[in-house]
């Protein structure tokens, strides 16, 4: 008789992969941009985010949510947010690797491509501790507004300390950036915030009271908020600490319950004669923030790729060891298509990643075409590749059937976080209507030809695809009722573009015959019968 204690046709643990290294597409999207293969630094990312000790962190930090605490035990107001300590593992490691600030004031070659790796790699251990990570990142740039505020914060945001105190920042030895923009009657229209600061006739202070529906990272240090100013819509500098030691007024109302990213800490707060130092003009707040939001929308796309990339090898890692019907999952034909489908997926929201993390560090440089190619493929990878993480997580859900349906495969938490960054920093149709924006720049359509141009004649279903588009821009004006089919053909075109000059052939052919030319059922796992799934299977790990 079987023993009914006994465990066999079970994939082991998930361990010793070096989610850097062993990741052949990450390569493939690096190497046009920069000599990464070698990092060590990389390296040992991916070497730790593969281990079981850097895996297990990741439910206990999603099923202990932080606690809000807004009084101690004697009645004084702190509004602090507790953690478990397996967050604090996550944001020690991740900011000792430097994937919060640090490129904004490294001297190294390709340093966002770098971070933007390290990013993608080490956002697929755990994906909610990565808001903070990327508050404190998208930060610089906009702080960059004010000398004077931008010598005192930017060089703490940079460093790799993980520093919890609650001090000024002078005190410190590093610090973390939040963002308070929404308020529960504009949302995504924040020209409707209500918010008011009122100068003190002390340089840039002002007083500010109002309050913010969501406000991001809620235990930084330091937020950047928007508030009504006697000349309009500005941008404010909110310390959570006065550089006299004493706490400012950053009421916290409640944490959100959210329906994923659990370990991390969304609040609302209310604003009560708050300090806040004005960046940039009176009446340009959107126009200061808006470096801010740029740089998060970065971090959605790098974020909901390694989500992609996460399921994907879990899907591909339980299906090598797990058999059914006289051969592993993975041989059988109909698996082989759905696998081979979801990493032609995976690897062209990859490639977009990276090349967008290339056009930041060119547009430092000062390179006008890159922040032209910046301004609309941005939206269109935040639309894009956010918009179709849920889809591929269900189905690499469903490659480990009812075991992959319980939280201790992990893969619960990631469907959960899928729907997220395609909300976040804009949901998807403020996307598809901001590539409009984008679009009556003539640079912008310039920058999106020349990228997808650099392709021209290699295959003719992507030439096609791009007549396409270009008869479809014929009216912009009249364009809005359209514009999210418009986004998703203009974003498949550069991911098909990027996967034909640089990814293998098999891959290249099996997304243009899918995703441009038709040839694909519309769910994953309808690829062409003619698709050589051997090659694109194996090329996964």
């Amino acid at each position: 008789m079987a023993d009914p204690n006994g465990v066999t046709n079970q994939a082991p643990p998930l361990q010793g992969v070096n989610f850097f290294t062993q990741d052949s597409s990450l390569g493939d999207a690096l190497r046009p941009h920069g000599d990464l293969a070698k990092d060590p630094a990389l390296a040992a990312v991916g070497e730790l985010a593969g281990t079981q000790e850097a895996l297990s962190h990741a439910l206990p930090a999603n099923q202990n949510s932080p606690v809000l605490k807004t009084h101690d035990r004697y009645g004084n107001r702190i509004d602090e947010v507790d953690f478990h300590p397996s967050w604090h593992w996550l944001m020690e490691k991740a900011i000792g690797f430097g994937l919060q600030a640090s490129p904004w004031t490294s001297d190294q070659p390709s340093p966002h491509l770098t971070r933007a790796a390290g990013f993608y790699v080490w956002s697929q251990v755990e994906p909610g501790h990565g808001c903070p990570i990327s508050m404190t990142y998208a930060a610089v740039p906009a702080l960059r507004a004010s000398d004077s505020l931008g010598s005192e914060w930017i060089p703490k945001l940079a460093s790799t300390q993980y520093d919890v105190r609650r001090l000024p920042v002078a005190e410190k030895t590093g610090v973390l950036a939040g963002m308070g923009m929404t308020e529960k009657q504009g949302g995504s229209d924040v020209r409707a915030n209500q918010t008011t600061a009122t100068p003190t006739g002390s340089g840039d202070e002002y007083l500010l009271t109002g309050h913010k529906w969501f406000c991001s990272a809620p235990q930084a240090d330091v937020f950047l908020v928007l508030a009504q100013a006697p000349e309009g819509l500005s941008c404010f500098v909110v310390p959570r600490v006065l550089a006299d030691g004493n706490r400012n007024v950053f009421a916290l109302q409640r944490l959100k319950d959210k329906l994923g990213n659990r370990s991390n800490a969304s609040s609302e707060v209310e604003f009560h004669g708050t300090v806040g130092y004005r960046l940039g003009d009176e009446g340009a707040g959107v126009r200061t923030i808006i470096e801010m939001v740029a740089a998060t929308r970065l971090d959605c796309v790098l974020g909901s790729a390694a989500l992609m990339r996460r399921a994907l090898v879990e899907a591909t890692w339980h299906t090598s060891y797990r058999s059914a019907f006289g051969d592993l999952l993975r041989d059988k034909p109909a698996m082989r298509n759905v696998l081979a489908d979801l990493a032609i997926e995976s690897e062209a929201a990859t490639a977009l990643a990276m090349r967008l993390a290339a056009a930041v560090d060119a547009s430092e440089a000062g390179d006008e075409q890159a922040k032209a190619f910046r301004r609309i493929a941005l939206p269109l990878a935040k639309f894009w590749v956010c918009k179709r993480t849920p889809m591929m997580v269900a189905e690499a859900l469903e490659c480990l059937g009812g075991n992959g349906y319980v939280e201790e495969s992990g893969l619960p938490l990631l469907f959960r976080e899928s729907p997220l960054n395609s909300i976040w920093e804009g949901s998807g149709t403020v996307n598809a209507l901001d590539v409009l924006r984008a679009l009556r720049r003539p640079e912008s359509l310039q920058a999106w030809l020349t990228e997808v141009g650099a392709a021209q004649g290699a295959d003719h279903r992507l030439d096609a695809a791009v007549t396409d588009v270009l008869e479809a821009l014929s009216d912009v004006s009249e364009a809005e009722a359209g514009a999210r089919r418009l986004a998703a053909r203009m974003a498949a075109c550069l991911q098909a573009s990027l996967l034909v000059r640089y990814s293998t052939a098999e891959v290249a052919d099996a997304f243009v015959a899918s995703r441009l030319a038709g040839d694909w059922g519309g769910v994953f796992g309808t690829l062409p019968r003619t698709t050589p799934f051997g090659a694109v299977v194996d090329r996964i790990f």
